[in-house]
This record gives structure tokens, sequence and C-alpha cells, in this order.
């Protein structure tokens, strides 16, 4: 109902299932058309300071409303969706009972979104359990993959913090992949030419479950990720000067690999609704 055809959801590519992506290198939008990006986690992002791979909507309320109404996207006219709703008794009643008066409204569908989005949290992974106390929580190699992680592997240097992001936008040295020859990323919002083909920095919380991997879904799996920046990226215009060869041995790839899937936190259960 959200959509113009009737046919996708946000679901649609923000599946619970599969890590609340798709599983796919980049998402396919309205008549099928494959779209230039990967369709990233909602898992923790309520903690975001910036939404979408190039932070282009500065509140989840505002990425809410973008897919509904972007034309490659879900291609909704907004007007028309609030009267289709207000059509229908049972959201009507919903949306009386949440936001009173103001009732069916575009602003409230984007707040009614992102306020379910905000409850979609990873909690309770092998590495939580293993800083509250419990040294048995995770394995000796997924211990040894967290020392490289923070060391050797310079994994930190972004991805630091609760949700393993500082928030920010990086030119990693990513091949264009797909339909888009060209993607400047964060430039495009800022045009400051020291962000082209920077985006940005993903969480890794359920990171083992919402492959494939990078703005454009370019990396398959994880082991591919950390061949990647164990060769220090692939293109070389504007790339971040974080980003140069690892020099990891077979053994502390596996080991990193292992801590990765130490970010698993306990299964986020949904219940589907009976729509209205």
């Amino acid at each position: 109902r959200l959509s113009g055809s009737n046919w996708i959801s946000c679901a649609t590519c923000h599946n619970p299932g599969l890590g609340w992506s798709d599983g796919l290198p980049r998402a396919l939008g309205h008549g099928q058309k494959e779209l230039g990006r990967h369709t990233p986690t909602i898992i923790n992002s309520g903690y975001f300071e910036l939404q979408f791979w190039d932070g282009r909507a500065k509140t989840l309320e505002e990425q809410a409303l973008g897919p509904i109404q972007a034309a490659g996207e879900m291609n909704q006219n907004l007007e028309a969706l609030v009267k289709e709703l207000k059509s229908l008794p049972g959201y009507a009643a919903l949306f009386r009972k949440a936001f009173g008066e103001s009732g069916v409204s575009g602003e409230n569908i984007g707040k009614a979104i992102a306020t379910f989005e905000r409850s979609i949290i990873s909690r309770n992974s092998p590495y939580d359990k293993y800083w509250g106390g419990d040294k048995s929580a995770m394995s000796s190699a997924a211990v040894e993959g967290m020392n490289l992680f923070f060391g050797k592997a310079k994994c930190s240097i972004c991805h630091n913090g609760p949700a393993f992001t500082d928030n920010k936008f990086h030119n990693i040295g990513v091949k264009p992949q797909g339909p888009l020859k060209e993607d400047f990323g964060r430039f495009a919002v800022t045009k400051d030419e020291s962000d082209k083909g920077a985006f940005k920095t993903p969480g890794l919380r359920h990171v083992a479950r919402h492959g494939p991997y990078m703005h454009n879904g370019s990396e398959a799996t994880l082991k591919d990720v950390i061949g990647f920046y164990n060769r220090g990226g692939d293109a070389k215009t504007n790339r971040s000067a974080f980003i140069t060869p690892l020099g990891l041995k077979d053994q502390e790839k596996k080991n990193l690999l292992e801590f990765l899937h130490a970010l698993e936190g306990e299964p986020i259960i949904v219940s589907l609704p009976e729509l209205p």
C-alpha cells in the first residue's frame, strides 16, 4: 500500500529474514528495475547520525518518506497515499489513536515507520557477553580476531563505538559495479571534492546476515570483504589514506571472520501483523 504499484513494501527490501536487507547486490525498485546501491540494513539505524549511504537524510522520518516517493523505488505520490490510508477505517483509527486529531498525514506516516525502525536493535551478542564478564562467550579464534580488529587490521579506525560505526563517510576504494558507472556518494550532498566516492561507514551488528557488502554489493561474502581490505582496496582515485594493505595471514583472516560472526545478537523477532 505504500508503493504506487501496491506491490512493494518497506519489507520487500528490508526483510527481517535477510538481516533486514534483501540478500541482493543491489535493490530492485519500481518495475523490478535494478537500482545502483545495496540495501542497507535497518538494524540499529536509530543510532545513526545520518541516513542513506550518502547521508542525505538527517532523520529516520525523512529517510522513511524518501523511498516511498522516489520514482525509481516505490513510486508513490504522498498525497495519494494519505488519501488511500484514510479510506481504510482500520488505519484511520490506528493513526487517530497514535497521533490524535492529526490522524493520517505524510508527516505521521514518516513518524510511524521511523518509530518502528528505532525498535530494531541488536542485543546480547557473544561480544557483548564477553565484555559483560562471560569470557567463554567467544572462542579463542574470535578473541584473536577481536584483537586484530582493534589492532593490526585497523577496522576500528572507522568501525567503532557501540554500533561499530563512526557515522562518517570514507572512500575505501570500491570499484564501480552494477548499473551506475560512476557513483560519487557523499559528494552529491556536500559538493566537497574530498567526498567523491565516499560512503557512510555501516554498522557491523548482525553483519553476517546482511550481505552482499559495500555500497554497491560488490563483495559477496565477509571473507571477500576481508580480502578487499587486506589488499588495500581496489580503486585508487581519492581513496582514503586509512586504506592500505594489511598483510594479514590466512589464519588471521579466519580469526577476523570469526570475530565478525561474534557480533551476531539475539534474534530480532517481529510478528507479522494482520493488515487493516
